[in-house]
């Protein structure tokens, strides 16, 4: 198995706070430590720079306690960049900030004709775009998605609340291999997933339930929750190397590593 060096985008959760509940994950009325939810994300993003990745940042804005989740401000493919528009207002400040900084960067850009929660919910594998949809990202994104980028997107119909990003119930960990929680899928999206990744990791409840999916993979290393034991010990068996790192405070607003991650593709030769 081969690594391959990425070029990341991370937001310092500076104002992360759980003020408000737009996912099951969200209780206003539990406490959260922001000071080890600084340390926590600092570890994750040394974890990447210890694997030999860029990551750049983006500024956080007061205001914005999700901002953190950068994965969810836009796609980017082939040195495009599609911009986002949030489902909710309490984050639709954020895809501005994340606009400004892709095009500030050298990206070309597209704004988006419907709710788009970016890497969230798109997610390239292989040859083709994975696209989540039935919490989030409106199924007619998806139609754009194809258009702008140039793959065949396969839709995947979420229907659990607690799996409500398709990166919170899939994982791509190469160009022919995933890792996903079956029942986080409509009846007709799991055969499609079936029929595309046969040999495919099949994460269990629990691990689903400590966000084991919101992972990272380079190819080689897989970056997940530290409490998703079981799909750790399923990688290594498929020969994954895994390191495991602890987002817990993050999770109590429904965030993993992979949604402090936002992927940026120069160009074909980094797909």
């Amino acid at each position: 198995m081969d690594a391959t060096s990425q070029r990341l985008l991370m937001c310092r959760p500076t104002y992360f706070a759980v003020d408000y509940a737009i996912n099951p994950w969200m209780d206003p009325n539990a406490p959260v430590d922001a000071a080890l939810a600084v340390q926590q994300w600092e570890q994750l993003r040394q974890t990447y720079l210890d694997l030999g990745h860029t990551v750049e940042e983006i500024t956080p804005v007061p205001g914005l306690p999700d901002m953190v989740f950068a994965a969810n401000g836009g796609t980017v493919i082939d040195g495009k960049a599609m911009a986002v528009q949030f489902r909710d207002p309490q984050r639709a400040d954020e895809a501005p900030a994340f606009r400004a900084w892709f095009e500030a960067a050298g990206f070309e850009m597209y704004d988006p004709k419907h709710v788009n929660e970016g890497e969230g919910d798109v997610l390239l594998a292989g040859d083709h775009l994975l696209a989540g949809t039935g919490f989030r990202t409106a199924h007619a994104a998806h139609a754009q998605l194809q258009e702008v980028f140039g793959y065949p997107v396969i839709t995947m119909q979420l229907v659990d609340p607690r799996f409500y990003h398709l990166d919170t119930a899939l994982t791509v960990l190469d160009e022919r291999t995933v890792a996903y929680l079956p029942e986080a899928f409509s009846p007709g999206s799991q055969a499609v997933l079936r029929r595309l990744f046969p040999d495919a990791v099949h994460a269990t409840m629990a691990d689903a339930e400590v966000l084991g999916l919101n992972a990272v993979s380079d190819g080689r290393h897989v970056v997940l929750p530290a409490q998703a034991t079981d799909l750790a010990a399923k990688l290594r068996d498929r020969g994954y190397e895994t390191i495991g790192v602890d987002l817990s405070e993050l999770r109590k607003a429904g965030g993993g590593p992979k949604c402090c991650t936002l992927r940026l593709r120069q160009g074909k030769a980094s797909k």
